[in-house]
């Protein structure tokens, strides 16, 4: 029997009786087509989950009670922030579904030189949203419970000098540095560049900054596989696959 993950922004709490309205409602009665009784998990972004059971389904809400806290970690030791410049539409919602599958726990959208999107406050805070939902359905479809930060958009050398992770990588190919040597982190902030990749300028900012230039290997990667390959290797040799 299926066993669907919805997310919830509610306080949960084992025997409590939830109601699912608006979106997560549509989700559970009109997309999933769940009838009462059937199970699924509840989770609110904190970090927990709970087991639950349909009670009632009407048009507008969904109705469950909650009857166990599922006891189980997925969040991984390594905290990875991401400073993701901008790329246009599908591109840019890729790397952050990808990231979130990955375990970052925060992404912040990056203005460089490069950079060919340009938002004005509307169409940032309409963006943002839309970000925030893509992470949210991520969580839900990989077994996450603790949903990342996605932070407004800014330029990307004030986001540098606001990191105080453990490492900083500013991700280019013009190095030939690879990730090794270093020690055991808690905490990782990395830069990718936008399609047209940053600016000699930039990475010379970076490093300043305190940034460890990195390759991952000698092809040129895309915008949006770059922070998925390097993220993929950071949990592997620090995290927890």
């Amino acid at each position: 029997m299926r066993n669907p993950r919805i997310y919830t922004d509610q306080p949960l709490a084992e025997g409590q009786v939830v109601e699912l309205t608006d979106s997560a409602a549509n989700h559970v009665g009109k997309v999933l087509r769940m009838k009462p009784e059937e199970p699924l998990i509840l989770f609110n972004g904190h970090g927990s989950s709970w087991q639950g059971s349909i009670q009632s389904v009407s048009k507008k809400s969904v109705t469950v009670t909650l009857s166990a806290l599922i006891e189980k970690t997925t969040e991984s030791p390594l905290k990875v922030h991401l400073g993701q410049s901008l790329s246009r539409g599908e591109r840019m919602d890729y790397a952050i579904q990808k990231a979130t599958e990955m375990g970052v726990i925060e992404i912040t959208p990056l203005f460089s030189e490069r950079c060919e999107v340009k938002l004005n406050a509307e169409r940032q805070e309409k963006r943002l949203r839309h970000w925030q939902q893509i992470a949210i359905s991520a969580c839900e479809q990989c077994g996450l419970n603790r949903i990342p930060v996605i932070h407004p958009p800014e330029n990307v050398a004030d986001w540098m000098q606001m990191q105080e992770t453990d490492l900083k990588f500013v991700l280019h190919h013009r190095t030939e540095k690879k990730l090794e040597g270093f020690d055991r982190p808690e905490s990782v902030s990395l830069l990718i560049g936008p399609e047209g990749g940053l600016t000699q300028e930039e990475i010379v900012a970076a490093e300043t900054s305190g940034f460890n230039a990195l390759a991952l290997g000698p092809r040129v990667l895309r915008t949006e596989t770059a922070p998925i390959t390097a993220v993929s290797i950071m949990h592997y040799l620090w995290g927890d696959i």
